[in-house]
């Protein structure tokens, strides 16, 4: 009874900022359609589709809320973790095929994406020195990343898995991925209980409906695997394994960098992960790994920082210019509370575990800085995609709850089933 008044203050406060940023985002799409947020918060438009192909979603969702945190809990710790990367990708793949086996794979096929850009690789170091030079006349989202996806998916054509099947395996591992970085990382902070009573949240996260489409889903894998490295090496006996889990973390978050300007707010975590376990030599390491990275793609000729200024002026002269900064705060807000759900609101209220709070803090800290940024004014329900593992892990503390498991899949149905977009 005593969690009941900060429940409905959750669930009241995620309601009124997803309604707030509705009716504030339709009043400026009304006024210019240019601003491309016809079903605010989302980019898109409403369409509700109801076809045979979504049976399977419902039946997955129903056994998951069913069955989901006793599987979790019965399972052995590896277990959990093959078992819970395979349902994410499971409820991924099935709520793209809601629209039939074309929508796994068109997202990725428009002009606007990384594969438009793969033919005009050739040499990875001419790509590389002329990137930044050149990125007015690239697609939409290769302007707006640095050369990391185009530079892999070309090598992944150069190996015969080029075409959008591969990059939608590329991307949806990459979504699913996720969950276990998660778990392994919250694991190392709070405890395993924690980790397993958050598994069903992550797998089902509502934000899956943009995981098996977008490539963000991809640069959330990646920060994600770096994070839990950090984890595990600041939380562990001092030695070799720990030295190497910090590097490599260093050169995964490095490699994510790479893929997106976005993941840099993302830095927050690691950074309250080794400030709360006083892991200054897992700092050291992990900044070593992320330099290498830095190196080698500056001695290939493509240096970070001038890739996003030129990114930023692009932006603020494109579509941004006709998006006003203070109402995107409340709009990319809105847009995120539809990625994690009212379940997730409710955790955060209830959530006492100070590891578990190190992961969603850090989350919070670093959802904020982007906001602020003014570099994400819209398409947050992709562009912020690798912050929301980090803050459903708070549902671990609603225990086993199927009714708010049941909100997230039902939430992530909706969406899929009444929201057209691009991704």
């Amino acid at each position: 009874m005593q969690d009941r008044p900060r429940t409905v203050a959750a669930v009241g406060g995620w309601a009124l900022v997803l309604v707030a940023g509705a009716l504030v985002g339709r009043a400026l799409y009304d006024d210019d359609p240019l601003v491309r947020i016809g079903n605010a918060p989302l980019v898109g438009t409403a369409d509700l589709r109801l076809g045979a192909w979504a049976l399977a979603a419902v039946a997955f969702a129903v056994v998951a809320v069913a069955a989901g945190q006793r599987v979790a809990s019965a399972l052995r710790w590896p277990g959990l973790l093959v078992a819970a990367t395979v349902a994410a990708a499971t409820w991924i793949v099935l709520l793209a095929l809601t629209d039939g086996p074309a929508a796994l794979t068109a997202p990725l096929e428009t002009r606007y994406e990384y594969l438009a850009a793969v033919d005009r690789v050739g040499s990875p170091g001419g790509f590389l020195r002329t990137f930044t030079e050149l990125l007015p006349t690239y697609p939409t989202h290769v302007k707006g990343h640095p050369p990391g996806l185009v530079l892999l998916l070309a090598g992944m054509d150069a190996v015969g898995l080029g075409g959008a099947g591969w990059a939608t395996v590329l991307v949806t591992a990459g979504g699913a991925l996720a969950v276990p970085a998660a778990l392994v990382a919250h694991r190392a902070l709070a405890g395993e209980r924690a980790a397993r009573r958050a598994a069903p949240f992550l797998v089902l996260l509502p934000g899956a409906v943009w995981m098996g489409t977008s490539a963000d889903a991809l640069f959330t894998g990646v920060a994600a695997v770096g994070i839990a490295l950090i984890a595990v090496a600041a939380s562990g006996p001092a030695g070799r394994r720990a030295d190497g889990c910090a590097v490599a973390a260093g050169l995964v978050l490095g490699t994510a960098l790479h893929l997106s300007y976005g993941i840099t707010p993302l830095g927050a975590i690691p950074l309250a992960i080794v400030l709360w376990r006083r892991a200054w030599r897992v700092l050291v390491l992990a900044a070593v790994g992320v330099g290498a990275v830095f190196a080698v793609f500056a001695s290939a000729g493509f240096w970070w920082f001038d890739g996003l200024a030129a990114t930023r002026e692009l932006y603020e002269a494109g579509v941004a210019s006709r998006r006003p900064y203070l109402e995107f705060l409340l709009i990319d807000l809105a847009a995120f509370c539809l990625v994690v759900g009212p379940a997730a609101a409710v955790g955060l209220v209830r959530l006492r575990d100070r590891g578990t709070w190190i992961l969603t803090g850090g989350a919070a800290v670093a959802l904020s800085a982007a906001a602020l940024s003014g570099l994400s004014r819209g398409e947050t329900e992709r562009i912020w995609l690798p912050f929301a593992p980090w803050i459903v892990l708070a549902t671990c503390a609603l225990g086993s709850s199927r009714r708010w498991l049941a909100s997230a899949a039902a939430l992530g149905l909706c969406v899929q089933l009444g929201a057209r977009s691009p991704w």
